[in-house]
């Protein structure tokens, strides 16, 4: 599924093709994706103007404004979610299977979703009602945002007693990180996968917060990750897996490491939460 990174690659393509525009047309090409469309939302779509394309967590925000009335479009990748831009005069092509929405702007541009698994999702929120909206309403700090530091995420997971790992994943006590960032925020952080999360505090805790926001950045900057599904607007691959430090790396050396990967095994994969999570039991405490 796309993580933060990812879905912000994905925000970062389509702000500058969408904003300013409107909706010419919203084409749907099926009743639901994870859950049924509102029924109106091609309705409430057509014609209005986009104010905004924002992000929170792993969920793309489109703020739209049409007759007085402002909605935000709440827009979820799901597994296997692909993003394609047109530029205006571009040909557009005959819609496939898995071509499940396509907006046509103003400008002559086009934006098509595809979405071969279906576990993406699109719906429509009053924008004086986003901050509670049930998607919403019970996400964590922005880890790339000021509100997000040391003290914060050790207050988070004060009294947790589930693996670190585990709880940095819970959008709840941090917004969009996701199996393989965990993994890797960790590694940079020395922090042991399979710590209790309440003993990550102090400079424990500042160092994690540090490594996630270094992570992150560092992913959006590569475009994400792309391990199979993950596309760029313009159908190119991300490039952060080129740099991955521990996972999906089981039996190798870590970076920087000096020790005998015959004796130590190199880079350890385990089971947590039913995910693979990897680290090195040496670097990690």
């Amino acid at each position: 599924m796309p993580e933060l990174p990812e879905v912000e690659t994905v925000r970062r393509g389509l702000a500058p093709v969408m904003e300013g525009q409107a909706f010419a047309r919203v084409r749907l090409r099926r009743g639901d994706l994870r859950k049924p469309f509102p029924e109106d939302l091609a309705q409430r779509l057509d014609g209005a103007e986009i104010r905004h394309v924002g992000r929170r967590s792993k969920y793309l925000l489109v703020e739209t404004a049409k007759a007085g009335r402002r909605d935000v479009l709440i827009w979820h990748l799901g597994m296997s979610g692909q993003v394609r831009i047109y530029a205006p005069g571009d040909a557009v092509p005959a819609p496939g299977p898995h071509d499940h929405v396509q907006f046509d702007l103003a400008s002559g541009a086009t934006v098509v979703f595809t979405d071969p698994r279906r576990f993406g999702l699109m719906t429509l929120c009053p924008a004086d009602g986003l901050a509670a909206h049930p998607l919403l309403r019970d996400i964590g700090p922005e880890p790339l945002g000021n509100d997000f530091s040391g003290p914060v995420l050790a207050a988070a997971l004060k009294g947790k007693t589930v693996a670190v790992k585990q709880a940095i994943m819970d959008a709840r006590v941090v917004a969009g990180v996701g199996n393989i960032y965990a993994s890797e925020s960790l590694f940079r952080a020395g922090i042991s996968p399979n710590r209790q999360a309440h003993t990550v505090r102090g400079a424990r805790a500042e160092q994690l917060a540090g490594a996630i926001k270094s992570v992150l950045a560092a992913a959006i900057n590569a475009g994400g990750s792309t391990l199979r599904d993950h596309r760029t607007t313009d159908g190119g691959l991300g490039y952060f897996q080129f740099s991955f430090a521990v996972y999906g790396r089981a039996g190798e050396p870590c970076p920087g490491c000096d020790c005998d990967v015959d004796i130590t095994g190199g880079i350890r994969r385990i089971q947590q939460g039913g995910r693979s999570t990897f680290y090195c039991p040496r670097r990690q405490r």
